[in-house]
């Protein structure tokens, strides 16, 4: 724990030192998609945080702060995201088992024949928030629904970008609204007010973001609007390698209602990856066996390649390019890039919390503060910096929320609109980036880069400005 003292430093640390690890971090992350390109995240990018984490560590020390209290900042920070770091590795799993059983399979099966191109880019927004409502996760929905939504997408040689920034919008949506949404609920717990206000006061800036994000997805489907070059041979291609059915899908309702029943996300994402080899061992004992070139009447073949899935992944060979590339994918070992990048960029978080740097320098953008729309404002743009620099939308919620709680009421305003704001800037911009939790997530999950699908995550990238237009017109504001 910190002293008094030592406290007091923290917050009267000079500017430029306080700059110093963040102008080295952005330099650094600048070089390296310059000089790596879309490869910078394979290695390039924990490079720079590590030694951004170094820089921040030796102004602690400048500033009187112990290496033991600095190296518990680092491992503090870790700690942060050991949960969505389970979550990663198991939903790999997940994957795994899924198209190995058949399910994501049977989902591109039925779905290239039941979905209208012309209105993919919507139905995938207005399926996800749909879904995600009821169970509060967007981690979840991206997990499954949204493998299969891409893989209907490539069928249909429609952009994988656009799709990625559907099922992001409409998942965000859904784990917004939800009141079975973690960050909901630490929005609402941090600020404290009530759950069901909160979610309701939300309504004013979410509906209007989402609405605009299903015209555009409507727009840019109907301009792109195709049909697949050979829907039958596609067919052809999954009922090669698989025995496809409705049944397959069972995995995917057994999920949901766990979640539904708030279940917490990882036992329940570890429960249906192991219900999803059962049905791989059930039904397609066969392909199970043939990825360890084994026989299918050998249980101990079965069980072999099952395990295999778990940890290494599906490999598809059913003589269809684009389909084997979809499907070779999952396993803990394929989210393994993802870890060490959060790893390294929750380290630099806990850090700069450590050293009060982030405290300094959101001090600094209070001091800016003059009215309502500032306030909001200023608010936006600290819970974006936050997840741009700790990584974490779970910090980007708490950190501003303790910080602005007072700020908020001293100009006359329920702490309902701190809540929200938190929540259309800490939650929804968290996707964005890269190396934040959401963003490496994310990018792991559905096989799209972060820099590729932001600009088609409508719904995230609106909210914040909605809420900042709102506040300019006094609009939506619950005053004290």
């Amino acid at each position: 724990m910190s002293t008094p003292l030592e406290h007091q430093e923290k917050t009267t640390m000079p500017l430029a030192l306080a700059l110093l690890p963040i102008v080295f971090l952005i330099a650094s992350l600048g070089a390296s998609v310059y000089f790596f390109g879309a490869d910078a995240s394979y290695g390039a990018n924990q490079i720079a945080l590590i030694l951004a984490s170094c820089i921040a560590m030796l102004v602690g020390l400048k500033q009187g702060i112990g290496y033991e209290e600095l190296q518990a900042g680092l491992t503090e920070g870790i700690h942060v995201g050991l949960g969505p770091i389970l979550i990663l590795l198991s939903v790999g799993m997940l994957i795994g088992t899924w198209i190995l059983a058949g399910t994501v399979p049977a989902m591109i099966y039925y779905g290239i024949e039941l979905i209208n191109p012309s209105y993919f880019y919507a139905t995938c927004a207005i399926l996800c928030a749909v879904v995600a409502v009821s169970i509060g996760s967007s981690w979840t929905v991206a997990g499954t629904l949204g493998v299969g939504l891409i893989g209907i997408a490539g069928s249909f040689e429609l952009s994988l970008e656009i799709t990625a920034g559907a099922i992001i919008s409409g998942a965000y949506f859904g784990d917004k609204l939800s009141p079975l949404s973690d960050t909901t609920n630490l929005a609402s717990a941090v600020t404290g007010v009530d759950l069901f206000q909160h979610i309701r006061h939300m309504l004013w800036t979410t509906i209007p973001a989402f609405v605009l994000a299903c015209i555009a997805f409507f727009i840019l489907g109907s301009k792109q609007g195709g049909t697949p070059t050979d829907i039958a041979a596609l067919q052809g291609a999954i009922n090669q390698q698989f025995h496809i059915g409705l049944h397959l899908l069972i995995p995917l309702v057994i999920m949901l209602t766990l979640i539904a029943k708030r279940i917490p996300a990882y036992p329940a994402i570890i429960i249906s990856a192991l219900i999803g080899g059962i049905f791989a061992a059930a039904f397609q004992a066969d392909t199970a066996a043939a990825l360890i070139e084994g026989s299918g009447d050998s249980i101990s073949d079965v069980v072999v390649g099952i395990w295999s899935v778990l940890f290494n992944g599906f490999q598809a060979d059913t003589g269809n390019a684009f389909l084997d590339k979809l499907l070779s994918k999952g396993g803990m070992s394929s989210m393994l890039n993802t870890v060490w990048l959060i790893v390294c960029a929750l380290s630099f978080g806990g850090i700069l919390e450590r050293t009060g740097i982030l405290d300094r320098l959101i001090a600094i953008a209070l001091k800016g503060v003059r009215g309502l729309t500032s306030l909001v404002a200023t608010t936006v743009v600290t819970c974006f910096s936050t997840n741009l620099l700790a990584a974490d939308q779970f910090i980007a919620i708490a950190l501003p929320g303790r910080m602005f709680k007072q700020t908020y009421r001293d100009h006359g305003l329920d702490e309902l609109n701190l809540s929200r704001t938190l929540e259309d800037s800490g939650t929804l911009t968290s996707v964005l980036i890269p190396w934040n939790t959401c963003g490496a997530y994310m990018t792991a999950t559905l096989g799209v880069a972060s820099f590729s699908y932001a600009p088609y995550a409508f719904f995230n990238l609106l909210c914040p400005f909605i809420a900042i237009a709102f506040a300019s017109r006094n609009i939506g504001q619950k005053h004290l």
